[in-house]
């Protein structure tokens, strides 16, 4: 058997992004004493990847190397650098948060950069192993940065349930990979696909094996069944990461769920349809209903978090009807869109947790937003423009994530899904309206000011403005969407 040597050139990024893991880890031994030197290489990482995506592996076209295990295409290279913008600005909202509580140590940028790392194996994986293993170098990092708070008991427990639950999401994932190798003799995504259009695959082993790996799919998105870690870890976790976990790691998810379903198992689409449907159709429901009950905030975020990443699922089911794919590539950019959207509706959101967090006093009640307008109208008025986006209130981007969303499923014959998704955003709308009331009609309970640094208010309020401008102007994201996987389907 002949070694044939890799083209490294299209996973140019990947490989910048683990050598400066490396350099910061060098940093961290090193210069411990130079506190903002892992937070400015991080985030040097992050614009480097960026300009290498952009500049150098950024063609248009579909490239397979490392033995057909890596695909580089426009699909991967776009949520490529909306994980970089993501994490990039997750970095700088929380940066003063970490320092006020002595957590802004070199480890916990290292993380992030590896977490980012792990994001960019799996949006790019044409191959299950890959997949596995950018799945495995997100959460690993994850876990621990939910735990960084070492003298939390709080921040422990959540780290060890998040823990404990992936693990056991891993195994189902790992079972179910290893059923479809078994059916199909294949793990790269193209020929399993040609083993099931030729069909010369167990059909029946194949099923089961799709059972455990939306099961996979569906903890890492976070919707019910699967969802009892979501609300404990984002409440358990300090503030920072919890943004990072709401944000970036939500693209990897949908790249995971388009790569495996989509690339790979496209031919049993009427199967994990009808799974999405169930998975979603609970999600919209328990989320939005378990969130009026919530008074911490970030629990009220992360049971509203369960209904959006269903409502996402709704794209994703909505794509083939009765075998005609007229319909798969408007559904699945609609999904697309909505998963982006969410992104910089949760940035803005947990950006306004931590900028009225400060040393000593943690921001997660939503009576802690009583009388926001007084002390900060200009900031009030972002939060409450965030909060009408998230609600689907025309005309902010959520309104229209939502409304392309459902013109898919309504083109897909799903009425009455459409009618239930719609009711329960009306439901829903009540805790978001809920925060806008206590800004602008309750009295204060804290009237100290509220102090950050000119870039975190100054990126806070155009992260706020884009949110609105994306809701009078979206067709230049869904387009970019459209594009990214029309280019890759073909």
């Amino acid at each position: 058997m002949n070694f044939v040597v890799p083209d490294f050139y299209p996973a140019a990024a990947e490989i910048f992004v683990a050598v400066m893991a490396l350099v910061i880890m060098l940093a961290a031994a090193f210069a411990r004493g130079v506190r903002w030197l892992a937070y400015a290489l991080a985030q040097i990482t992050l614009i480097g990847a960026a300009f290498i995506t952009i500049f150098v592996t950024m063609s248009g076209e579909v490239v397979h190397t490392f033995s057909g295990m890596f695909v580089g295409d426009l699909l991967g290279d776009f949520l490529k650098l909306l994980i970089y913008f993501s994490v990039a600005i997750a970095l700088l909202y929380g940066r003063g948060y970490l320092a006020d509580r002595k957590l802004d140590r070199p480890e916990f940028y290292l993380l992030a950069v590896l977490m980012t790392l792990g994001m960019m194996v799996m949006v790019t994986s044409n191959h299950m192993l890959t997949l596995y293993i950018g799945l495995e170098m997100m959460s690993l990092a994850l876990y621990a940065m939910v735990a960084f708070d070492r003298d939390s008991a709080r921040s422990t427990e959540a780290g060890m349930k998040y823990f404990v639950l992936g693990a056991l999401a891993s195994g189902l994932l790992l079972y179910g990979m290893s059923m479809v190798y078994g059916a199909t003799g294949a793990l790269d995504f193209g020929s399993i696909h040609e083993a099931l259009y030729y069909q010369s695959a167990n059909k029946t082993v194949l099923l089961f094996g799709l059972v455990f790996l939306m099961a996979g799919i569906a903890f890492k998105l976070g919707v019910v069944p699967f969802h009892m870690w979501v609300p404990d870890v984002y409440q358990g976790a300090p503030t920072a990461v919890t943004l990072l976990i709401a944000t970036a790691p939500k693209l990897a998810a949908f790249a995971m769920a388009v790569r495996l379903l989509v690339f790979g198992l496209f031919e049993l689409v009427e199967q994990w349809q009808a799974m999405l449907m169930f998975l979603a159709v609970l999600s919209i429901i328990l989320g939005n209903l378990a969130a009026i009950a919530q008074s911490n905030i970030k629990r009220m975020l992360a049971y509203s978090g369960i209904s959006h990443m269903g409502f996402m699922l709704l794209g994703l089911l909505a794509g083939v009807v009765d075998g005609d794919r007229h319909y798969a590539f408007g559904a699945y950019s609609s999904a697309m869109f909505y998963a982006v959207s969410y992104v910089i509706m949760s940035l803005a959101s947990f950006g306004m947790v931590l900028l009225l967090s400060r040393a000593g006093f943690e921001a997660e009640n939503v009576d802690d937003f009583k009388g926001l307008n007084k002390r900060s109208p200009w900031f009030a008025a972002m939060m409450m423009i965030i909060m009408f986006s998230m609600a689907g209130i025309p005309f902010f981007i959520g309104f229209f994530a939502k409304l392309a969303v459902l013109q898919s499923v309504v083109a897909a014959g799903h009425v009455w899904l459409a009618v239930l998704a719609v009711m329960m955003s009306v439901i829903g709308a009540f805790y978001y309206l809920r925060v806008v009331k206590v800004m602008y009609f309750d009295e204060p309970v804290d009237t100290a000011p509220i102090h950050a640094p000119a870039d975190v208010r100054v990126l806070l309020s155009v992260n706020g403005l884009s949110v609105a401008a994306l809701g009078l102007a979206p067709q230049g994201l869904m387009y970019l969407c459209g594009i990214a996987l029309l280019a890759s389907l073909v």
